[in-house]
């Protein structure tokens, strides 16, 4: 078993056996390795925000909280070339929570579904945006924290402002990707192109809730609708 899936296993096999701890000399001989090599990979894991926590005294041992990892999941091989193909687009929101995912999905397949996934991934090539990763970064925190941005941006005609936004959500449109969001200079709902962002600055104020469609309505993007793959992820009405 090569460490990347070992890591994978580690987890389900803390997963299995949770809320009771495991201790490292149970692990190394469950994966036939040394305690030190367990000890390393509970560490990566740790480092890489799996969240694992080890308890000291007697009954303790390592554990991990299974309400913050999802259990295992068996993907067709058209699943997982699906998963690759969506996971290719390397500078979008989120790409580093989708290039972690990819790994750990990659690392969890066998058979014709791994053979299918590698040969697509050897097939798919994307340019880089011009978003930077900082700006990008501010745009998921804000957005995940609900708190105000304040933007540094270049319109389309050139002219640059800074403006003071409570993000919304987030449109993509002909290969771009727009944050959806409040502007306080405005006082209207405007889309601000995340790569004529110049700057991002997070903040700590929190931002009143805006409806993403109440915010589009009226504009160019008022027909927008959520992506098929993601309608089941909407709360039933």
């Amino acid at each position: 078993m090569n460490r990347t899936a070992r890591l994978y296993a580690l987890v389900e096999e803390l997963r299995a056996a949770a809320p009771r701890p495991l201790t490292v000399a149970v692990l190394a001989a469950r994966f036939e390795v040394s305690t030190r090599t367990v000890q390393r990979d509970l560490q990566a894991l740790l480092e890489t925000g799996v969240p694992v926590r080890t308890t000291s005294g007697r009954g303790g041992g390592w554990s991990i909280d299974p309400a913050m990892t999802l259990p295992p999941i068996r993907f067709t091989a058209g699943e997982a070339s699906a998963l690759v193909a969506a996971l290719a687009v390397a500078d979008a929101p989120y790409a580093d929570a989708a290039r972690t995912a990819a790994q750990k999905i990659a690392a969890s397949m066998t058979g014709p579904a791994a053979v299918a996934a590698q040969g697509l991934a050897e097939r798919i090539v994307a340019l880089p945006d011009r978003t930077g990763g900082s700006v990008r970064a501010a745009v998921e925190h804000a957005l995940a924290s609900g708190t105000v941005l304040l933007l540094s941006y270049v319109d389309e005609a050139g002219r640059a402002s800074d403006r003071a936004v409570e993000p919304a959500g987030l449109l993509t449109a002909g290969g771009s990707w727009y944050l959806i969001a409040w502007c306080r200079e405005r006082r209207a709902g405007r889309g601000f192109r995340l790569d004529r962002i110049a700057a991002a600055t997070p903040t700590d104020e929190q931002s009143p809730p805006h409806a993403l469609a109440d915010l589009l309505h009226g504009s160019a993007a008022a027909g927008a609708a959520r992506p098929t793959a993601l309608a089941p992820l909407a709360a039933p009405s």
